[in-house]
């Protein structure tokens, strides 16, 4: 069971905020995805570390000409095999923006050398200046540290093999997988207090708080799942049966609380910086604009929406009582008067009993 101590203090989580926010911007994702594993460009870079072989890769961008120095023209289709052969002669070698052509190869790179680096190697250091200042994509592949570096604009990045990679992947998942369990158990506890009319700010608090931290560790995880390419399809599989239905079941909870607001509490929920976040009164604060916890009832439209009653009649109930309380404890006459049909009346009084048995018994929902 989890403990009333964790509902309040929130969740620890072995990595900062900025890894949970991404260490790259969105940018980057398309430069990832060229040289993820199963790619041709990924085949020649892991050659590259294999044969301890020094490189420099400079995509064209129509930026260069003021950069690039010698050489000679090649013009020939892009593969894996031809890149790795034509990297035996010294200087960069430059591709087509869409990597689809090696153009240039034994070509000098003399970029501006008043431009920053924190590089020390003169190919690393030549790599970010190309970078930054042509606002292109550079790779450089070290051969004494045996090492990948993406220079892209002003950002970089050193690519990872991928076993460690899938490792720091498997252990995200498995700080998910808690996170699931943890999340279950207080939508369980959630359910069997909106049942009995129990249920309070903080109740649902915890649960938005738990689907929030989920979606942001899935963040972390599908940012991995780049850069594993397809080495990382049982990282992706586990990670869609964690996630399954849990964006829909905070929509619900949204409507039964905030109804035609409940968009923007999204948005709310999902601008909080993690850090604030992991605290439950900070949630209630914003969304319900309360400090202290008090008793709250639902509209109805989640619990409901999980018996067998049609969307019509749902809709009708909810929207003919003001809270789930209400038409919990409503008579067979004002039910009547909603559904209009005694054989309505009795399938609806037999669903909640069906409902209340299965939240007792603690089944899933």
């Amino acid at each position: 069971m989890v403990t009333e101590n964790e509902k309040n203090e929130g969740v620890f989580l072995p990595f900062s905020k900025e890894n949970l926010e991404g260490e790259l911007g969105k940018d980057f994702i398309d430069v990832l995805r060229m040289v993820a594993p199963g790619t041709s460009l990924r085949v020649a870079l892991d050659d590259f570390l294999n044969a301890k072989m020094g490189a420099l890769i400079v995509f064209d961008n129509g930026n260069l000409e003021q950069i690039i120095e010698g050489g000679f023209r090649v013009n020939t289709k892009f593969s894996a095999q031809k890149l790795v052969e034509l990297a035996k002669m010294d200087g960069a070698i430059i591709l087509s923006k869409d990597g689809k052509e090696i153009q240039n190869v034994n070509t000098l790179l003399f970029p501006d050398i008043s431009i920053h680096t924190k590089e020390t190697g003169t190919r690393h250091k030549a790599a970010e200046r190309t970078a930054k200042q042509a606002k292109t994509l550079v790779l450089a592949v070290s051969e004494r540290k045996n090492k990948i570096s993406i220079y892209y604009g002003d950002a970089s990045y050193q690519l990872k093999r991928s076993s460690e990679v899938l490792r720091r992947a498997s252990e995200t998942l498995q700080i998910l997988e808690k996170q699931r369990d943890v999340f279950d158990e207080f939508l369980s506890d959630l359910n069997s207090l909106e049942l009995r009319r129990h249920a309070t700010i903080n109740d649902v608090c915890v649960v938005l708080q738990r689907v929030e931290i989920m979606k942001r560790i899935s963040d972390v995880v599908q940012r991995y799942l780049i850069e594993l390419g397809k080495e990382g399809m049982i990282v992706k599989m586990r990670l869609k049966e964690l996630m399954v239905g849990l964006e829909k079941e905070e929509e619900l909870i949204l409507k039964d609380y905030f109804n035609q607001n409940h968009s923007s509490s999204l948005e709310i929920l999902e601008k909080m910086d993690f850090d604030f976040l992991l605290e439950p009164m900070n949630i209630s604060r914003l969304l319900f604009e309360e400090l202290h916890d008090k008793t709250i009832s639902p509209r109805g439209v989640r619990l409901l929406g999980k018996t067998n009653l049609l969307d019509r009649y749902v809709d009708l109930l909810v929207g003919n009582f003001e809270s789930f309380s209400e038409i919990l404890i409503a008579s067979n006459e004002e039910i009547l008067e909603v559904l209009e049909s005694e054989a309505m009346l009795a399938f609806f009084r037999e669903e909640i009993y069906s409902l209340k048995e299965k939240i007792n018994l603690g089944k899933g929902l």
